[in-house]
């Protein structure tokens, strides 16, 4: 794109972009322009943006939202590339041939800030991989100066913890984050955030964790509503619209939306761990390095980069000198060098005359050969050769700069201060801290009341309370169905509901809602999630579990079965067992 002059010029197709980019890279259009998207305005993924993208590029948060092939798309560099690309030109970086030697591409871009540390990214090799989370360009650029100065400094001052395109909060750990600081490896943990609409009675969560996406929090939370574990919960949308994500949950009356947010982030990945592996190459070889390590090879490379520069820029000049010096010779007899050059018969003869007429070089006077005629005149040539003591200046400036790790280092902190100027944002990721979180540690125990169970012969299970039951003057059944098992028992006493399949489904009596003698019922296949074609033949309620199952098989064989092999620790509020 830099070579498209897509740094200045207006945007251009992706496919355009594609194509060019497989002349370096030999891998296929679809990589590539997957690789382009994740880079994209549009895409979301990375706090600073690399390609300003206009049309669908899908979004970073939606698993489900593709996007739009490239010759539909259009996109250039984003302003900040400019801190890639600023001194390519200028021998900064060494280059190397690109996979079929037909041109040069350069090894590293010469960044003037770690990018590394700015844009999250993840990578996996053959018997490696690597996960690098972003931080703050802002933050990043302080903590870059500051170790500049002074290498022990205290970066978790500096830094305060990473920074995702998405938001949300990170839930600050000291001892998680100065071991990502110092040995680049760790674990992290982020949240979502939500507000509550009081006068809907809607709970709107309008930033989700970086690491996962709104499908999969919807689904999740569907699962669950399923289960019977998110009783609050009426119903969930995507209402994710041009203003930015938003997912919205009605809640029943009466529930706390606070509590059941601490459910949601205990239950769901509405709070995630993101793992950091810091393994970067170093000269070829793969590094695992923590954030003050990468610094501190960042600053000498980005030193290694500016003396490559300055030198690049003293040679430039010394060279630009040495002609403007030859220009001087010829001050001193204008006329004389006119008529060298006249009574010169041969071409090639010319630059020997001017060498043994001035006492100059050869590159000196191809340099006045080469001069128009217009400007073989006093006033042009004292122009130029004026510049001559600026240029001195210059070069001694240069050469004490190249000479000078301090003076390196200065400059590279005022660049990097630039930087921040001009392309620091505040953070999209807020700090929490934990003892600032009400944690949801394990599920409220449902309210225990007599009720009476009932299941019949098609597989519908009813809970009715012994009140509902004495108002009742007939049971509601399906055609041809009828009641084969009736317990009197309490809500949160555990059954065990036997199939055809050989398996067997416990849970909670109080995963059911109460109902009343004229409802049907649950239908237990859909309500416990059983497999096609699988019914229920049987209901126990293992009390204390104590007790013993017989059971007697067509081919005539039977089964004693201890009740205690049906207990689970866990105690969830479904399980299934074969």
């Amino acid at each position: 794109m830099y070579m498209m002059n897509l740094l200045t010029n207006p945007r251009t197709k992706s496919a355009n972009i594609v194509g060019q980019t497989m002349r370096l890279n030999p891998h296929g259009d679809a990589a590539i322009y997957d690789t382009m998207v994740r880079l994209s305005k549009g895409y979301g993924a990375l706090l600073h943006p690399f390609v300003d993208s206009k049309g669908n590029f899908g979004k970073v948060y939606s698993r489900d939202m593709a996007y739009a092939a490239s010759r539909y798309t259009e996109a250039k560099l984003a302003p900040v590339c400019q801190e890639l690309f600023r001194d390519l030109d200028q021998n900064a970086v060494d280059f190397i041939d690109n996979y079929d030697n037909t041109m040069k591409e350069p090894a590293l871009l010469p960044a003037t800030y770690p990018n590394i540390l700015v844009s999250a990214n993840q990578g996996i090799a053959v018997g490696m991989a690597s996960q690098l989370c972003g931080f703050n360009l802002a933050e990043v650029c302080d903590a870059a100066a500051a170790y500049l100065k002074d290498p022990n400094c205290d970066l978790s001052a500096i830094i305060l913890g990473p920074d995702f395109s998405t938001g949300g909060d990170f839930i600050y750990d000291a001892a998680a984050l100065n071991d990502v600081y110092n040995t680049g490896r760790g674990t992290l943990k982020i949240r979502g955030k939500y507000r509550y609409n009081k006068n809907e009675n809607i709970i709107e969560i309008y930033e989700i964790p970086y690491t996962t996406t709104s499908e999969a929090i919807i689904d999740k939370v569907e699962d669950l509503v399923k289960a019977g574990k998110l009783r609050e919960i009426n119903d969930m949308r995507d209402e994710t619209d041009l203003s930015g994500l938003k997912l919205a949950i009605d809640i029943k009356r009466g529930a706390d939306p606070d509590k059941l947010m601490g459910k949601l982030f205990k239950l769901t990945p509405l709070q995630d761990s993101i793992g950091c592996n810091f393994n970067v190459l170093i000269n070829g070889m793969p590094e695992v390095l923590g954030v003050r390590s990468l610094l501190g090879k960042w600053c000498e490379w980005r030193t290694e980069c500016v003396r490559r520069r300055t030198v690049y820029s003293l040679e430039k000049k010394k060279k630009k000198l040495h002609l403007l010096l030859g220009l001087q010779y010829i001050l001193t007899d204008i006329d004389k060098a006119i008529q060298i050059i006249r009574k010169t018969e041969a071409d090639s003869d010319v630059i020997p005359n001017l060498m043994n007429g001035f006492a100059i070089d050869e590159i000196q006077a191809e340099y006045i050969a080469e001069i128009k005629l217009r400007n073989i005149n006093r006033e042009y040539i004292l122009k130029r050769t004026k510049e001559t003591d600026f240029l001195k200046k210059e070069i001694a400036d240069l050469a004490g700069l190249a000479g000078s790790e301090q003076r390196i280092q200065s400059v590279i902190i005022a660049e990097l201060a630039e930087v921040r100027k001009k392309y620091g944002k505040p953070r999209k990721t807020s700090i929490i801290h934990e003892h600032e979180i009400e944690s949801y540690h394990k599920e409220e125990t449902a309210p225990d009341y007599p009720v009476n169970v009932f299941l019949t012969k098609e597989g519908y299970f009813k809970k009715i309370t012994p009140q509902s039951l004495r108002m009742a003057s007939v049971q509601k059944l399906k055609e041809g169905d009828s009641i084969f098992q009736s317990f009197e028992t309490k809500n949160n006493a555990e059954a065990i509901f036997f199939t055809d399949k050989q398996q067997a489904y416990k849970c909670r009596l109080s995963v059911f809602d109460d109902t009343k003698a004229s409802i049907m019922g649950d239908f237990l296949p859909a309500k416990l999630g059983m497999d096609q074609g699988e019914s229920v033949i049987g209901m126990v309620l293992p009390g204390d579990y104590k007790d013993w199952m017989l059971f007697v098989f067509e081919n005539g064989k039977a089964a004693k079965i201890d009740m205690s092999a049906y207990k689970t620790v866990s105690n969830p509020l479904f399980s299934i067992s074969t």
